[in-house]
Order: C-alpha cells, then sequence, then structure tokens
C-alpha cells in the first residue's frame, strides 16, 4: 500500500511510519512541523525508495488536495493532533483548531479525493483517537468500543469532536474509514514533556521528579512500537466502520510507574541513586482522570493482535534509549514551554 501518514514527524506517527516502511508499504509523511514534532524520529527510513515528505498543515485545505492529488496513496492514516492535556488547558483553541477544524479539512479532502478516484473499495481512512475520550472510570471496569464519551478536558472534548465527525462522514457520505483508541503510550521518540521521560531525564540530572496530586492515578500503559504494529494491523485487516481498542495490558499507578523507572536508572546511573528519593508531589492538574483501562477484546478475537511488550520491559528499554540518545533530546529541552509546569488552570 501507499499510505499518507498525518502528523508523521511526531512520536506515534514516526512509529507508524518506521514499522510502515520495514513492511513494505510506501508512505507519504505529511506534517506541519509544529513544536512537538522532529524530523529525525523518521532519519533511519528517510533516504528509502518508498518514503516521501511533505511539510504542510491539515487546516490547508489547498494543501491537502495538491498532496493526495499527487500522491494517490490508498489509505490515509490521520495522527496529526495536538496531544498533550496541559497544554490544552493553557491553551485550549489550537487543541480546537487543529484536531477538529484540521480533521474536517483532511476528511472532505480525502472524501474528495476518493470520490474523484471512482469510490475505491480498498481505500480507507483510518483516525487515529485516545481512550481520554471516554472520561474517568472507577477502580473497576474497562472501557470497550461501546463505551458511553464522556471528556474531561479541552484536550480530550477535541479528540471526541474529531472522531464524532469521522464516523458522520462513514454514516453520511459513506467515506470508508477505521478507528482506534489507545491508551498511554511511551517509547523511544517521546517528546520530553510527557510523563515517561520527564522522569528519566529529571533521574538523570539529579533534579526533583515532580508526580502529579498523590500519584494514584492509574493507566493502561502500551510501548508505542507495539502501537504502530496495531495500527498496521487495523489499517490492512480491520472492518471498515468499526472502531478497535488498542491497549497494552498493563495498568499501573502513576507512582509506580515512577518507581519503577527510578530503579532502572539506580542500575544503569548510580550517581543520584536511590532515585526514587526525588521523587516531589506536585499540585494535580485541574479536572485529572483517576483511571483508564482498555479492554482490547475485539482487536484481540477479530484480527489476531495483543502487545508483545511488557511494561518492565518497555520502560527498561525506554531508559536505555534516552541514556544512549542524548544528542536526540537535548535540542529539545529548549523549546517552547519543555520544563516548565503548564496546566495549573
Amino acid at each position: 500500500m501507499k499510505i499518507l501518514v498525518t502528523g508523521g514527524a511526531g512520536f506515534i506517527g514516526s512509529a507508524v511510519i518506521r514499522q510502515a516502511i520495514r513492511d513494505g508499504h510506501q508512505v507519504v509523511n505529511l506534517d506541519a512541523l509544529t513544536y512537538a514534532a522532529n524530523l529525525r524520529n523518521v532519519d533511519s527510513v528517510a533516504g528509502a525508495p518508498g518514503y516521501a515528505f511533505e511539510h504542510a498543515d491539515i487546516r490547508d485545505r489547498a494543501a491537502l488536495d495538491r498532496i493526495l492529488a499527487a500522491h494517490r496513496p490508498d489509505a490515509v492514516m490521520h495522527l496529526a493532533a495536538e496531544s498533550h492535556v496541559d497544554r490544552s488547558i493553557d491553551g485550549p483553541g489550537a487543541f480546537i483548531d487543529t484536531n477538529v477544524t484540521g480533521s474536517y479539512h483532511l476528511l472532505e479532502a480525502a472524501r474528495a479525493y476518493w470520490v474523484a478516484a471512482g469510490r475505491p473499495a480498498q481505500f480507507r481512512f483510518h483516525h487515529v483517537s485516545t481512550d481520554e475520550v471516554f472520561g474517568s472510570l472507577g477502580p473497576e471496569g474497562r472501557f470497550t468500543e461501546d463505551s458511553p464519551y464522556d471528556p474531561r478536558s479541552p484536550y480530550s472534548a477535541s479528540k471526541a469532536a474529531s472522531d464524532h465527525l469521522v464516523r458522520a462522514w462513514h454514516e453520511t457520505y459513506g467515506l470508508p474509514v477505521l478507528l482506534s483508541n489507545c491508551s498511554n503510550n511511551y517509547g523511544p521518540f517521546h517528546f520530553p514533556e510527557k510523563l515517561v521521560p520527564v522522569v528519566i531525564l529529571k533521574a538523570l540530572e539529579g533534579a526533583p521528579i515532580p508526580v502529579y496530586g498523590d500519584g494514584g492515578n492509574i493507566r493502561d500503559w502500551l510501548f508505542v512500537e507495539d502501537h504502530a504494529d496495531a495500527l498496521l494491523t487495523v489499517l490492512t485487516r480491520g472492518e471498515v466502520g468499526r472502531s478497535y481498542h488498542i491497549g497494552g495490558e498493563s495498568e499501573a499507578r502513576n507512582i509506580d510507574l515512577v518507581r519503577m523507572i527510578c530503579a532502572h536508572m539506580d542500575e544503569r546511573r548510580p550517581d543520584h541513586a536511590p532515585h526514587e528519593n526525588l521523587i516531589t508531589f506536585v499540585p494535580d492538574r485541574p479536572g485529572h482522570d483517576r483511571r483508564y483501562a482498555i479492554d482490547p477484546s475485539r482487536i484481540r478475537d477479530e484480527l489476531g493482535w495483543r502487545p508483545s511488550v511488557s511494561l518492565e520491559e518497555g520502560l527498561r528499554r525506554t531508559v536505555d534509549w534516552y541514556l544512549e540518545h542524548g544528542d536526540w533530546w537535548r535540542p529539545l529541552l529548549t523549546r517552547d514551554g519543555v520544563g516548565m509546569r503548564l496546566g495549573t488552570g
């Protein structure tokens, strides 16, 4: 297949591109190169004969029309999004603009391209979303594909809106769509404002490691390379109009996750050990969802996919990657907002 990936210079998008090229697909990487993007994420495949890059914004309809006509992809995988909850609290407008309006323009461009091509049956529009659209769980239960939407932050509300647009374009216009909602990702190339890289880099520095609230918020953690494999499985084998939940089957409290990372750092960089002593509890973010958990039964039973990397193994691989790739993350520390406490309302 030839796949147009939006947001391909980001964390998850770049993992999808690296996996797609390994699988023998051709890829067009469309990215606006905003603050969290980094073309170094795709250095390993940038010279591949099946790879092309287009610097464009999903809000620019003329650019989308031009790129689709020029490259004639068999599928669109839509990962471009503003994604940091703390930033959405401080500046929700950018999230509405990109995640809602941008998704609308991409859907319309894809629909026009699909119609002009004669509505080919093999075309797919795969929209990649998050478990945060379903709100907060109590101590029991997991999100399924039939869970009601209940977003609690500007970020999750904007992603919920884009999910609804995708479903509407399928029901109203017949656009052949696929949807997926994933749990928290972690792994190499994660922009250093998210929890896992923040903990690693603070521990490396011997600086206080911030943990929101009491650290009791629970997430289901998914290694990013597993997620990329799952997304390509959904794209190539999923049923049109259907949604699939992708989870890591690895629930953990934030405080326990931080302690696991600290233990890995104790082994690899003992200068500041025990790193757990650096943990510092800080005021919680407004509206912080208490628990997310994904039920991945559908993708397991229908498509035969399940995660291959345990949380312990994935964290070890992630810590090792950051320790070995300071040349990647150090330049990013000067980007807007990195290292600052955001989202306090």
